[in-house]
């Protein structure tokens, strides 16, 4: 039986973003030190970064041009940083940081900040996840380095926050729950990205290409690069070089 591409999407965004709770229960369970952490953060901010240059940024040129691709990258940057902001002033602006005391002085400040954290990992997946649905328009078949490439990020992702949500005093049933709920709508965001966005103009699909991966530049460097610099320092800069030569090779090995 031939399961339908709508369907197809749907799994493969609930695949990458599984990512998150196999991060997170390295974080809960294996006890890594914070160099460790920052340098997983570091590389996986380097994957992401090729991704969005080569998966997205490229493709969205080569259907939609200069217009809808600069419309769309800088409004996606636009409407992640405004929500960004929005959630930090609720207690979400450290999510991806290890720090003990990093996460004491949110913890401190809004003590009742778990919506804050859900919905600030779902403002970091969803992007991410809509692409992959929108991959699959052409030709039904899913771009697989964009899924390795946002896998391989959402591990230090769901490892940084769970290690740091442990240390805030959250409980390991409240932590995988948040992890598998953004999971879930992360399937759920490949499925709508593959409907909404089949038959559509190509323009149009150019810009939510863009607008995806100006959201996740804007993440990467808000959320990942501060916890990938401060733990490791002179080193980031190399160990993120490194995951972005790994996502291009995949990238240009499976072409």
């Amino acid at each position: 039986m031939t399961i339908p591409l709508a369907l197809q999407a749907g799994l493969w965004g609930l695949l990458s973003g599984s990512a998150l709770l196999l991060g997170a229960a390295v974080g809960w369970f294996v006890p890594l030190s914070r160099r460790v952490i920052a340098a997983i953060m570091a590389f996986g901010a380097g994957v992401l970064i090729s991704a969005l240059s080569f998966e997205l940024m490229d493709e969205a040129w080569k259907r939609g041009g200069f217009g809808p691709v600069a419309g769309g990258f800088l409004g996606g940057a636009g409407i992640y940083t405004g929500l960004n902001l929005l959630l930090a002033y609720r207690g979400a602006r450290h999510r991806k940081r290890s720090t003990p005391d990093v996460r004491e002085k949110q913890q401190d400040k809004h003590p009742a900040n778990g919506m804050a954290l859900a919905l600030g990992a779902l403002l970091d997946g969803i992007p991410e996840s809509i692409v992959i649905g929108v991959s699959m328009i052409e030709g039904g078949a899913v771009g697989l380095v964009a899924v390795a490439a946002i896998f391989l990020s959402n591990i230090p992702e769901g490892l940084s926050s769970s290690a740091g949500l442990k240390a805030e005093g959250k409980t390991l049933a409240y932590t995988f729950a948040l992890w598998a709920g953004v999971a879930l709508v992360s399937g759920l965001a490949s499925f709508i990205g593959y409907v909404a966005f089949a038959g559509v103009d190509p323009g149009i699909t150019a810009f939510v290409q863009a607008l995806a991966a100006g959201a996740i530049l804007a993440m990467i460097v808000d959320t990942m690069v501060p916890e990938a610099f401060e733990g490791t320092h002179d080193y980031a800069g190399i160990i993120a070089v490194s995951g972005f030569l790994v996502a291009f090779a995949l990238s240009k090995l499976g072409g």
